[in-house]
Formats: C-alpha cells, structure tokens, sequence
C-alpha cells in the first residue's frame, strides 16, 4: 500500500500570520492530549469532533455553535508539538488551508504554550483569529487544569 506523501499548503503568497503566547498549569502531557484527542473538552461543540489524531489524518468539528472547522494533522510530537491545517469559511480563514502550530514546553510546575498560525488570506482574517486565539488559550488553561 503506497502512503501519500505529507504537504503542507503552499503559503508563499498569504504572508499573514499571528502568535500568542501563554503559559498554562497543566502539563505539557496533559495539553497535547487535550489538543489531539480531547477537542470536545474545551473547544468544539460536544459530539461534532470526528477525528483520528495521526499525521496526514484528516478531522472535523463545529465550534460556536456549528460553525466547521476542518483540517488534516501535519506533525504530531508527544508533550512538544501539533500542527495540522486549519480550514474554515467566511468570518474565519475564508476557506483558505492556514496551519497551526502549538508548540508545549516544560515550564515550573506547567507549560508554555506558543501558538503560530500562519497562511492567512488577508489582514482582516488575521486580526479576527489574532482577537480570538487568546479567549481560545485561556479556555484550554482553565479546562485543561480542571482535567487533572
């Protein structure tokens, strides 16, 4: 059986991009698997993820009330990285495939969590994520602190 090779999407001409930083109580441990597997915990509607978190695995969820995000998984490092593509409609990334990386380390007693999400299709799209991400993190530090 002949396994497709991984590509990211071209973002060579969608410059736009954000980080946000924070740093949370949980573990590097606890986040990964929250950001891989426990979607639902903290932020897609409860029984819309459908997903399988394995490179080149594709997933699927509402948030906010049905709005779908979509996407395939690029890299995943246990207690270090996720990233995977990032895919919306209007009001989000306007279709276009973004990537996302979280990037966990060790940090005292929790972790330091680096958000890039890269590609957008303009500045308008990337001012409303750089706006939401932030609420986003700090949902997953309450929810993710309140897991262990």
């Amino acid at each position: 059986m002949d396994v497709a090779p991984i590509r990211p999407p071209d973002l060579s001409q969608r410059p736009f991009f954000l980080v946000a930083e924070r740093i949370m109580a949980a573990s590097p441990y606890e986040l990964y698997r929250m950001c891989t597997s426990q979607l639902s915990l903290w932020f897609a509607d409860p029984g819309s993820v459908l997903s399988r978190p394995a490179v080149n695995e594709p997933f699927f969820f509402t948030a906010g009330g049905g709005h779908p995000h979509y996407g395939r998984f690029l890299r995943l490092e246990p207690e270090r990285l996720v990233e995977l593509t990032w895919v919306t409609g209007a009001g989000g990334t306007e279709g276009a495939e973004t990537v996302l990386t979280v990037e966990l380390s060790p940090h005292g007693a929790g972790t330091a969590v680096l958000l890039t999400h890269a590609g957008f299709p303009n500045a308008e799209s990337r001012d409303r994520h750089e706006q939401s991400w932030p609420a986003v993190l700090a949902q997953l530090d309450q929810r993710a602190a309140a897991a262990v």
